[in-house]
């Protein structure tokens, strides 16, 4: 019998079950979206809510309690009415005791825990006084892990409002600074209920390093949050190394250089003992993005940035999406009484993720990679070690020896795969897809995994172009 033939290696990668870079935070991966979205997704019916968007949450958090956050943009967009107010400028929906019990019934069907965006724009003690109560009132507080006051306020000095006679007007002046922002949140805090609060929601880092000013100022504050975004098509020349492509979103500077952008905050927030959460994080921040935001390289930014975040020690990352976004992760459709859910490509490389990082796993050290292929690798307690290679070489296969410590039996390995870096359709994870639709909410299909012997030289793979492959060991 001829011996079989073992491809060259390109790269050995190098896994030390010693030495540990962070945790994975149970609720370590959420979801974040907007308030007017809830009724696409959810539903307008508190007694039948969404169960294919109930089951797609599970999956990125097995056995976990979900952080979901409501807000975004529409935290300002938004308010509960007051009477005798005027509506302010610039709000768009009125809460109303039916969309709240639409949010409970949904946190109710996750026992998730939500962060809700308050109203800060609008600059009214009462508004931000009353939607606050509304919300942990019906809502109910058991569900509601924190207040978020306003939305990126850096933002407030551009004109986004628009005034019935068409002219376009800011919610704050030229001169409003960080400063002003902690008077602001003060002033509006001070009329809350007595719940935690979670700010600045800035995705500035002139204005996040201003955090321990803020943060000696409200007493209150139960969780830091920021935003971020690799790439932007708006008010941006396509020259410009943030508008995006798809070789620059699998650049390390939109995945890992996210989270290196965020370590002195992290350092700030634990100080004081409290979480940092990237509550508001997707590929695209501003604009369509068309042939970059609904494709397969999409799955793979995503696994890389998602790690990067976790070695960073950030305490957990919220995925913004929408229907239209840019990249959005699901659509929802009800026929008949039955709903039906679309899957885009990124959602798959969320629940790659989940798999590689369960909660309480360590998160190991990894040498040896460099790009295109980068490297990954967890472990739980008396558990086996997963490690997760990605490949973002949208041309070429590459062959990847991996060695792990102290690990010599056979492993099982499972990949991420699509027809192409663009795809938007025919996405697989370990032979399984949602295909082009789902009632379930669970990917279908036989499972497909190989075992893999270790030889000489670690186990041995090959990592198709613009891939991903988990590796684990028992």
């Amino acid at each position: 019998m001829q011996p079989q033939r073992i491809a060259p290696t390109d790269y050995t990668i190098s896994v030390n079950r010693d030495r540990a870079q962070a945790v994975v935070p149970g609720g370590f991966l959420g979801l974040s979206t907007e308030y007017w979205a809830i009724g696409s997704y959810a539903g307008h019916d508190p007694t039948a809510a969404n169960p294919v968007l109930t089951q797609l949450i599970r999956n990125l958090a097995p056995g976990q309690t979900p952080v979901v956050r409501i807000g975004g943009i529409s935290s300002d967009r938004t308010w509960w009415p007051v009477h005798g107010v005027k509506r302010p400028i610039g709000v768009a929906l009125a809460l109303n005791s039916r969309r709240i019990a639409v949010i409970k019934a949904f946190a109710q069907a996750l026992d998730a825990q939500l962060i809700l965006g308050i109203n800060l724009e609008a600059d009214l003690q009462r508004i931000a006084a009353a939607e606050s109560q509304a919300l942990l009132t019906g809502v109910g507080r058991q569900h509601v892990r924190a207040l978020e006051l306003g939305n990126e306020p850096e933002l407030y000095t551009w004109a986004w409002f628009i005034q019935a006679d068409g002219q376009r007007v800011p919610g704050r002046g030229r001169g409003y600074d960080f400063g002003s922002y902690v008077r602001d949140f003060r002033w509006m805090a001070d009329s809350m209920p007595q719940w935690p609060l979670a700010g600045p929601a800035s995705g500035s880092d002139t204005w996040l390093g201003s955090l321990p000013t803020w943060l000696r100022a409200e007493p209150r504050i139960g969780m830091v949050t920021a935003h971020r975004y690799p790439t932007s098509e708006c008010f941006l020349s396509p020259m410009s190394p943030t508008y995006p492509t798809a070789a620059r979103l699998l650049s390390r500077r939109s995945s890992r250089g996210l989270a290196t952008s965020l370590a002195p905050f992290v350092a700030v927030a634990h100080a004081r003992h409290l979480p940092l959460r990237v509550d508001e994080m997707n590929t695209v921040a501003c604009g369509t993005a068309k042939g970059v935001s609904e494709t397969f390289v999409t799955a793979l930014w995503a696994l890389d940035a998602l790690f990067a975040d976790l070695a960073a020690h950030i305490d957990g990352v919220n995925i913004h999406t929408y229907p239209g976004a840019p990249s959005q992760l699901f659509t929802f459709t009800r026929r008949h009484g039955r709903w039906e859910g679309r899957v885009e490509p990124e959602y798959y490389g969320l629940l790659m993720f989940a798999r590689a990082a369960p909660a309480g796993a360590r998160v190991l050290r990894v040498s040896g990679a460099r790009d295109p292929i980068r490297a990954w690798a967890t472990e739980t307690v008396n558990g086996p070690t997963r490690v997760l290679l990605i490949n973002v070489d949208t041309a070429r296969a590459h062959t990847v020896d991996v060695v792990v410590t102290g690990r010599r039996r056979a492993g099982v390995l499972e990949r991420l795969l699509a027809p192409t870096a663009s795809a938007t359709r025919g996405v697989t994870l370990s032979g399984q897809t949602f295909g082009a639709q789902t009632t379930t909410g669970v990917a279908a299909g036989p499972v497909r995994a190989t075992s893999v012997i270790p030889i000489a030289h670690g186990y041995h793979m090959r990592i198709p172009s613009a891939s991903a492959a988990l590796l684990t060991v028992p």
